[in-house]
């Protein structure tokens, strides 16, 4: 594309904050430190996850940079940057999660293939773009359509990113044309993030932004967008990112009897404490976060002192002193924080689970929820502290 290129190796990579824990070098997968999640509502770009398939693509010309829209529509569009900036700007606060989050609990009941993610593979930024619904109108889709006249029902996101699992092709994933072209769903073509334009590890200079589902299918450094006839037929829809009970191995499996995984389920982790710290006597502070797909809020956090016995309320909120209610006035596809306090005994296991406002609750043991790929751990959160003893 001009303007736009996908590197064949990783010389010239873009550098990040010494702090990320590092799950993958080539490509470059990080997290950061869980304690950094919770020192903000929004996530600093430097502390926001990093995902990646292949190299980070380059921009060498972003005036002559362009997204083609081709497909089962009549009036194919090659559209520019300024095509882009020139209609409505929106400003969507997001919460991004890499569905492998949490794989690393899932992995000590019994092997799966994936990186190796703590809890902190997501964050909640502000996207800044204009509303897909309002780029398909340029070709000729009116919003909340379910079919082009051509039989058009799926818009399919293509990356300039190069990966191995396409055999060198490129990163594709698709969304349903009902859910693009209705406004209401607030997918963006991203220009911005948290005010600032995109940086290269998130999509610089164009990335889609689906609120409400796993990471996967927000795909970033947009090459085109085509609308067709069925789901997309990319490695990470078809053979990856899908959701198999326990029973299924790498013996059974069987990619074309589940749909790609698009929404993620209710989700808390403890983001205060990593596990087996040790605490002063006394009441100790228990903060993390809560989110769920499909702009469902979050109705409450439950955490315990005790292994699951007992429980008591957390705080929620997402603006810093004010409570949280999920209505209106919160932003419906964004995390919440939560905060409880507790006087925590000689050791302690401490437990958080969340319950979001379709009375989904989470699983309380990942073996019930194990799959073959490590996706969707959403079982109960468990860190273990010890009250240490001072040298005073």
């Amino acid at each position: 594309m001009p303007g736009l290129r996908g590197p064949s190796d990783y010389s010239q990579e873009p550098p990040r904050h010494p702090c990320l824990r590092i799950n993958a070098k080539e490509p470059f997968n990080a997290e950061p430190p869980r304690s950094a999640l919770v020192s903000s509502y929004v996530t600093h770009v430097d502390f926001f996850y990093k995902r990646n398939h292949g190299p980070i693509p380059i921009v060498d010309d972003l005036e002559r940079y362009s997204v083609s829209i081709t497909g089962l529509i009549d009036n194919p569009k090659e559209l520019f940057m300024k095509d882009i900036m020139n209609l409505p700007k929106y400003n969507v606060t997001a919460t991004l999660q890499c569905a492998g989050n949490r794989r690393t609990a899932m992995s000590k009941t019994r092997k799966v293939k994936g990186v190796g993610w703590d809890v902190a593979a997501l964050g909640n930024a502000v996207w800044g773009g204009a509303k897909l619904a309002d780029v398909l109108e340029l070709v000729g889709i009116p919003k909340c359509t379910n079919a082009t006249p051509s039989g058009g029902k799926h818009v399919e996101f293509v990356s300039i990113d190069k990966c191995k699992e396409e055999n060198g092709g490129p990163y594709k994933a698709s969304i349903p044309l009902c859910q693009a072209t209705n406004p209401e769903d607030d997918v963006l073509l991203a220009y911005e993030m948290n005010g600032e334009p995109l940086n290269r590890d998130h999509g610089y200079p164009l990335r889609g932004i689906v609120p409400g589902i796993i990471g996967a299918r927000s795909v970033k450094w947009l090459d085109s967008i085509n609308i067709i006839a069925e789901e997309c037929q990319g490695f990470f829809m078809q053979k990856d990112y899908k959701m198999f009970p326990p029973s299924v191995n790498w013996d059974n499996i069987i990619w074309s009897t589940r749909r790609p995984q698009m929404d993620f389920p209710v989700q808390c982790a403890i983001c205060s404490l990593e596990d087996m710290n040790v605490v002063k006597h006394g009441k100790i502070t228990i903060k993390g976060y809560a989110v769920s797909g499909g702009g469902r809020g979050i109705e409450r956090v439950d955490v315990s002192i005790d292994g699951g016995k007992t429980w008591v309320e957390a705080s929620r909120y997402q603006k810093t002193g004010i409570p949280y209610t999920a209505d209106e006035s919160s932003d419906k596809w964004a995390w919440v924080l939560f905060e409880a306090k507790a006087d925590i005994p000689q050791t302690a296991e401490i437990v958080a689970k969340a319950v979001d406002t379709a009375a989904n609750v989470q699983p309380e043991n990942v073996e019930n929820i194990w799959n073959l790929r490590g996706i969707l751990n959403t079982s109960w959160h468990r860190v273990h502290v010890r009250v240490g003893h001072s040298n005073m």
